[in-house]
């Protein structure tokens, strides 16, 4: 069996499962669940197929397993494997029909996502067929840029964090936080700088099979073009809820990139007290 159909059919029972787990516990995060766990399994099918002895397969697995480890923490802290859903699937449900939401669960969470996660995956595709061209410096300073882009979000992603975790303290106690979004720190030159590193890992990855065709010319970047649409779609629906929570958002809109880090706009305004965040 090839490793591209063993991570076909890989795929296929972790949609079954999400689909039947969100049907039976009417909890529609079970993709969420799996997202930082099934690309890294399939890279090591690629990597193992190859017998570990490639070692542009084993550094590409090597370091999407750290990325996975790195959101799975994240998402584990914030009680995603308790049963903690994500919030903008009760707000699509609000907006639809029971049929209509079933529909959306079957083809966009379900299907769509779980094809996005083979897709964004199968740069290690491209290696796996140019397995006689060595690991090159090229590679090593991809590598590199990997781990920049691993470390940043991993550090936008404490920020947020500690952040979320003063503002919740303070409210438990019945105070009114000074500040309800955070702004400072990385999320002072980008509102989601998470996003950004996040994507950037995956056309670093893209990068390693482009560089092992000899070419930028390949089809699997579509998986890191189709995650960055998602990313787009995502901080557009993400933004509209934020915004309606805290009109004070659009000025933050305003002064600060949305996903790409770049100085703010306007200087001296950062909303009520930012000193505080």
């Amino acid at each position: 069996m090839s490793p591209l159909t063993l991570v076909i059919i890989i795929a296929g029972v972790a949609a079954a499962f999400a689909w039947i787990a969100s049907l039976l516990t009417k909890d529609y995060s079970w993709v969420d669940r799996s997202w930082s766990i099934v690309p890294v399994v399939y890279l090591w099918v690629f990597a193992g197929d190859a017998h570990l002895r490639n070692a542009r397969l084993d550094v590409m697995a090597f370091l999407v397993t750290l990325w996975g480890v790195r959101l799975t923490f994240n998402f584990a802290r914030k009680g995603g494997y308790r049963g903690v859903e994500d919030y903008r699937w009760e707000v699509l449900r609000s907006r639809m029909s029971g049929a209509q939401f079933q529909l959306f669960n079957f083809f966009f969470i379900v299907l769509y996502q779980h094809a996005l996660l083979v897709l964004i995956t199968l740069p290690a595709f491209s290696a796996y067929g140019q397995q006689r061209k060595g690991f090159s410096v090229l590679d090593g300073l991809l590598a590199v840029v990997f781990l920049v882009c691993l470390g940043l979000e991993t550090v936008a992603d404490e920020q947020q964090w500690r952040f979320q975790s003063r503002k919740h303290d303070a409210m438990s106690r019945g105070e009114t936080p000074n500040v309800r979004f955070l702004q400072t720190g990385l999320f002072r030159y980008a509102r989601h700088p998470n996003y950004f590193f996040e994507i950037a890992q995956w056309w670093v990855l893209f990068f390693f099979g482009a560089v092992a065709q000899d070419s930028l010319i390949q089809w699997t970047a579509l998986g890191a073009v189709l995650l960055t649409l998602l990313f787009v779609g995502s901080t557009r629906f993400t933004e509209q809820i934020t915004l309606s929570r805290y009109p004070e958002y659009a000025l933050y809109q305003r002064r600060t990139s949305a996903v790409i880090p770049w100085p703010a706009r306007e200087r001296g305004n950062t909303i009520e007290a930012n000193a505080h965040a």
